[in-house]
């Protein structure tokens, strides 16, 4: 009787190994990694392949030469606005000094055109006059007229007569002889007066010194 249990047994765990192995098949552990952590699989949707790889870093390569051609546009737009511009401005500038060249004796001119008027008047009025004096009255007015008029606008007479002669001021045409000694080297006679323009000499005194 002892002996047919123990045969039993056998043939009971006989039985069950094959179960243990299969088990012990399924149930074995994934493999490890050197630091003895098991790797984390990614999910399916993380998943990047190769040639999205590449695209993504065509984009990142492609924008900066888009933003790069867009600025340069832009600076060659800009730069043909001003170089416009600039040519405009030059244009109208050089035609303003051109019309200023033209028209700058506008407002002298206009001014002059009042004494033009009273020589008129007085040749008219000579031809008819009996009296002399009137006429010779009328041009006196004339020319007082008008030198107060150049010294309005800056025009002042060169002093030169009985003045010691001066290469700045004067320009010598003749020499005479003169018997008062205090009269050598200086001016005896005007031939042309000169003038002055402000403080600057617009035409020399042609005169004669004495010797």
């Amino acid at each position: 009787m002892i002996k047919k249990k123990s045969f039993v047994k056998e043939e009971t765990k006989e039985v069950q190994d094959p179960e243990n192995k299969d088990n012990k098949e399924v149930e074995e552990p994934a493999e490890q990694s050197p630091g003895g952590e098991t790797p984390e699989t990614a999910p399916e949707g993380d998943i990047v392949t190769g040639d999205e790889q590449k695209t993504e870093s065509t984009d990142k390569v492609s924008t900066p030469d888009n933003s790069y051609e867009e600025k340069l546009a832009e600076m060659q737009d800009r730069y043909l606005r001003l170089s416009a511009e600039f040519d405009n401005y030059r244009k109208r500038t050089l035609r303003e000094k051109m019309e200023l060249t033209k028209y700058a004796s506008e407002s002298i001119l206009m001014k002059l055109l009042p004494f033009m008027d009273d020589f008129e008047r007085a040749l008219n009025n000579s031809a008819n006059a009996k009296d002399c004096n009137a006429v010779k009255e009328g041009i006196d007015l004339i020319h007082t007229k008008f030198v107060d008029f150049l010294k309005q606008n800056g025009v002042t007479e060169v002093e030169a007569l009985n003045c010691a002669f001066n290469f700045d001021l004067h320009d010598a045409v003749g020499k005479v002889q003169v018997e008062d000694e205090n009269m050598k080297g200086k001016i005896v006679d005007v031939v042309l007066k000169g003038y002055f323009l402000q403080d600057k000499v617009i035409r020399h005194s042609k005169v004669i010194v004495g010797e």
